[in-house]
């Protein structure tokens, strides 16, 4: 087990993660909480002034006050397995077929047994009200504020954002961008579609919290630890789950939770855990 985050208990990778929340060492029996709500959000979006757009869908669940997130690909996510995660425990939801509702069910969990801020870990970051893009390039600001690698670095971005890409670009970072979907960047760079394949060129990784519902996120925190390089998540999905992986190959994790900075045009928080200057295990045995 790895160092806690602030005073709370963390986990030497996500399945160890699961183990630990089933066996009671984050908080009371899961077996005995119960998901009281389900449901999903849709956005399509193009910021004013870029070139192309992007969706998202979300499934989220409710446990009393807190709301856990798992992003999936729109349209795939049946309406039937929704419906089924009203009333069910949590415990039965780690073990659904689908990842998403494993990823969110740890997740909602987790925020409420350990909801974000300082005895977690975290320090609150306001994002200022304003449009859509005002609010992601504030994001993005905040993101990329939390990674240690000096101008020149070659950055691997899993999950491509035009605003976090710009903010690399304002600190002298390079980068390979990588997401499953392909095609371009705003600049017309390709996307990559193999982070695997690329993140032994690159000095550190910036990747998204959906790589836990894809499955991608263990290779990139086993490639990190093994080769002491700063892994930050920007997490919107897992935003409760990722912080506990801090020192088991996660240097920081910008969290958070629903609702998501695109779903209002008021002034917002997220909650961001270790980065630049703070301790934390590089090299470990996996």
């Amino acid at each position: 087990m790895t160092a806690p985050v602030g005073t709370a208990p963390a986990a030497a990778s996500y399945e160890d993660l699961v183990t630990g929340v089933l066996a009671g060492r984050f908080g009371p029996d899961p077996r005995t909480r119960h998901v009281a709500t389900a449901f999903t959000t849709r956005q399509s979006v193009r910021h004013p002034g870029r070139g192309s757009g992007y969706r998202n869908e979300v499934l989220s669940l409710r446990l009393g006050a807190a709301v856990g997130s798992c992003a999936v690909e729109p349209g795939e996510l049946p309406a039937g397995d929704v419906d089924d995660c009203v009333g069910a425990d949590v415990a039965a939801l780690l073990a659904h077929r689908l990842p998403c509702v494993r990823v969110a069910a740890l997740d909602t969990y987790l925020m409420d047994v350990l909801p974000h801020g300082p005895g977690a870990g975290a320090r609150p970051c306001p994002l200022p009200a304003g449009g859509s893009l005002e609010k992601s390039r504030a994001r993005a600001r905040a993101v990329v504020g939390l990674l240690d690698a000096p101008p020149g670095s070659t950055v691997l971005v899993v999950g491509v954002v035009n605003s976090l890409l710009e903010a690399l670009r304002e600190r002298g970072l390079g980068y390979v961008p990588c997401d499953l979907k392909g095609g371009t960047t705003e600049w017309g760079e390709p996307v990559l579609t193999d982070a695997r394949a690329e993140q032994g060129r690159c000095d550190a990784i910036l990747a998204s919290g959906m790589t836990l519902g894809n499955g991608s996120f263990e290779p990139l925190r086993e490639h990190a630890l093994r080769h002491g390089k700063p892994l930050v998540v920007f997490a919107q999905t897992g935003s409760a789950v990722l912080p506990r992986l801090i020192g088991a190959g996660v240097t920081a994790v910008s969290a958070e939770p629903y609702p998501f900075f695109w779903l209002d045009g008021g002034a917002g928080t997220v909650h961001r855990y270790g980065g630049a200057g703070t301790p934390h295990r590089h090299g470990g045995a996996l």
